[in-house]
Order: structure tokens, then sequence, then C-alpha cells
């Protein structure tokens, strides 16, 4: 019976599977940003993108609230996941789990095995920083029946390598983070 207790113990007092480990710190859900990276360090490259609340429209009164999101990379080298962190108002929302990390950015890449949905900090990681980018902003507006409505960005994206071995450049489209499609084009 002292061992059931002792496990239970144990068992509650453990980190849960999904919370991430940076040595022996965890990182959880509704940590904030400065207390990740006192844990984890500095991520090798991260994302910035807003939206904004209105509540009241078409009232007398209407209040615009920005939230501001931050997604984080992380490469823990190519025998570890790497792992993306979405911050909303500097609070940890959600972590997900990527693929291998690099030994050393940029030093891995071959555009043609990207699958559409590869996110932003797994190209970087494997393919280091585009020649070129160039970017769209758009806006999907979704409102409910009480004056409340949310513009949330739609970001798209065009980032151009140029790896000056060929007549071709590539050039990739990515929505909101994440990869759409890969495009070779001429040079001019």
């Amino acid at each position: 019976m002292k061992r059931l207790a002792l496990f239970c113990l144990l068992l509650a007092l453990t980190a849960p599977a999904y919370a991430l480990r940076c040595g022996t710190r965890v990182v959880d859900e509704g940590d904030r940003d400065f207390s990740v990276r006192e844990r984890c360090g500095e991520p090798f490259y991260v994302d910035q993108f807003t939206s904004i609340r209105v509540q009241g429209a078409d009232s007398l009164r209407e209040t615009q609230v920005e939230d501001v999101y931050d997604v984080w990379y992380y490469n823990f080298g190519p025998r570890k996941l790497m792992v993306r962190l979405l911050f909303l108002n500097g609070h940890l929302q959600q972590e997900e789990t990527l693929g291998y990390g690099v030994t050393t950015l940029g030093d891995s890449c071959n555009l043609d095995s990207l699958s559409t949905g590869t996110s932003a900090g797994e190209i970087i990681a494997r393919c280091g920083q585009p020649a070129a980018r160039r970017n769209q902003r758009r806006a999907e507006v979704n409102r409910d029946s009480r004056g409340n409505e949310r513009y949330t960005p739609i970001r798209v994206e065009e980032w151009t390598y140029d790896f000056g071995d060929s007549r071709l450049l590539r050039v990739l489209t990515l929505q909101n983070g994440r990869l759409q499609r890969v495009d070779a084009e001429g040079r001019d």
C-alpha cells in the first residue's frame, strides 16, 4: 500500500509528458515568454503576427484589442526533434513537435523534399535565410451576433532561394508560416 501511495505521489509531482524539457527544466502552457527564454535559451528563429478583437462593433462605444502572437523555434540537434512554441500576449499557448533538428542551420537543404505544411522554422533550419522575402497581408473578419469581431491576418509570403548552382531560382510560398508550394523560376 505504501508503494502505491508513493507511486501516486511521484506521478502527481512529475511534469506532464507533453511538457517541453530544456535540460532539467520544464516549460508548460501558460508560462511567460521570458521564463521560457530563461529555461531554454534563445530560439534560432522567431516569427510574430497580430490579430485585432473588436468588442461592441457598430455601437456607440467600440473597443479594439490587439493580440500579439510570437512563434519561437528551437533546434536541439540532429538526434532530437525541433519544437515550435506559440505565445499569445507573452504566455505560452501551444507546443508543437516538428521533425528532427540539424547540426548546423542551413546545411541540409533539399527544397524538393519539403512537404506542404512544413513550418517556416523548419525551412530556416534546413535551408537558412532566403535571399529575398516578399509579404502580402490580408485579413479574415469573423463577426458574431453580439457586435464582436476578430480580424485575423492571413500572411502570404514569398521566399526566394538562390543557391547559385543552376539557372533556376526557387520560390517558396508560405501562408501563415506554413509552406504551400515550391516553384522554380528562371533568372532575369
